[in-house]
């Protein structure tokens, strides 16, 4: 066996051994848990936590076979709006994947990357054979979340031309092969100024060109997402990208926290909001199904919300600066992508632990429903948030406080 041959099969190998693994300890979904309920109690609940179910879609027996002998799920939805008498509907497909690493984090960079590769564009071609016309991938898709570590070697390695690195090349090849637009997600360094590193999506058109990026905006410094070691605040505003299946933002990880950023998007036209994010069950899950959704609802757009699975080991072990113990992994990303619509409804999510893809078909006029309905953009007196936030930025500023001169100052009781 040549020597070529002999590290195909090793990396087969890898991949195989990998996929095969179920973690323990995890359950696999939210929605597995309401499945057990009787089927009364089982359409209410779904009902007040989910609103206006969509309806399923029909997964070709092809598609289905593929995705059960690689070891991802397929889910595939589909929402209504109203018809119009003087615009045609603009149906749009949705898609999102989600996924773990796939080579161990001690694995040479070229060899984590390529596996990565190849696991993402087997589900991009399932994307593909799904229709799927916009489609998002996870932050940072090409290399394990390693910002944890604080260490710069070898994982900015992994980072990357926006406009003209491999995976971008790969990408732009799908997105033409499949018409379909690509949100990318990359750890990006930037030649032109310096060699500077950012946490980037890139915006690849369905005729394989590169529309645009976008930079993350809001940088945490949560205990081992202290991400400000490799990269700082993005510099470009809040840039939504007119593609030829409606108008896209990105609102990157820890910008979902931020209202405002959700706001701008919304301000600049947008009609689908992604949110890539990597983030884990011990620190944010309670947030995750609330966040997004409240963006559709509040900005009338589509939300796509995008989160790995899996829990990444790194071979030296950190810590969090909060005292406790040093340790090589920071816990279990827990997947569970979604849809949102502006209405307020919600897709069912993906898997807490397996690889998925999530195709949703929406109208983009049902942004314009809503709209008109709830009347959200028409009393969002915009001049008067925008005249309290700029005196609220200033270094002198004075909350508006109105005291009662009866009250004990320190607010507390004799």
């Amino acid at each position: 066996m040549s020597e070529t041959k002999t590290k195909t099969k090793s990396k087969t190998d890898t991949i195989e051994a990998l996929l095969s693994k179920e973690p323990k300890g995890e359950v696999h979904s939210l929605e597995q848990i309401l499945n057990k309920l009787p089927e009364a109690d089982r359409r209410e609940a779904f009902r007040i936590l989910y609103g206006d179910l969509p309806e399923p879609l029909v997964i070709p027996e092809d598609v289905q076979r593929t995705a059960e002998a690689r070891n991802f799920d397929v889910a595939a939805y589909k929402f209504h709006a109203a018809s119009e008498q003087r615009r045609a509907p603009r149906l749009v497909r949705i898609g999102v994947i989600q996924n773990q690493i796939v080579a161990p984090t001690d694995a040479p960079v070229l060899d984590q990357y390529q596996a990565l590769a190849d696991r993402t564009e087997e589900m991009i071609h399932i994307a593909g054979r799904m229709g799927v016309n916009v489609l998002g991938l996870q932050e940072a898709w090409t290399m394990p979340f390693a910002f944890c570590t604080r260490e710069k070697m070898p994982w900015l390695e992994f980072a990357e031309s926006a406009e003209d690195g491999p995976s971008t090349r790969l990408l732009q090849k799908l997105a033409k092969q499949h018409n379909m637009v690509i949100v990318s997600p990359i750890l990006e360094r930037d030649d032109v100024h310096g060699g500077t590193i950012h946490n980037t999506a890139v915006i690849i058109g369905n005729r394989g060109n590169v529309i645009g990026k976008h930079r993350k905006n809001h940088i945490p410094r949560v205990g081992d997402f202290n991400e400000s070691t490799y990269y700082m605040e993005g510099d470009d505003g809040h840039p939504v990208f007119e593609t030829d299946f409606g108008r896209v933002g990105v609102n990157i990880c820890y910008g979902r926290h931020h209202p405002l950023n959700w706001l701008m998007f919304g301000i600049n036209g947008a009609e689908i909001v992604f949110n890539p994010s990597a983030t884990v069950g011990a620190l944010s899950e309670p947030l995750w199904p609330i966040e997004a959704r409240c963006a559709s609802i509040a900005n009338n757009y589509f939300t796509a919300s995008i989160n790995r699975i899996g829990t990444e080991s790194f071979p030296n072990a950190f810590t969090s600066g909060d005292g406790g113990e040093a340790h090589h992994d920071f816990g279990h990303f827990y997947g569970s992508s979604y849809v949102g619509a502006p209405n307020g409804a919600r897709t069912p999510g993906l898997s807490r632990v397996k690889d998925g893809v999530l195709v949703t078909e929406v109208d983009l006029n049902h942004c314009r429903q809503v709209k008109d309905k709830w009347g959200f953009q028409m009393t969002m007196r915009l001049e008067e948030y925008g005249k309290a936030l700029s005196e609220a930025a200033k270094p002198g500023y004075v909350q508006q406080i109105i005291r009662d001169s009866g009250a004990n100052p320190t607010g507390s009781r004799s």
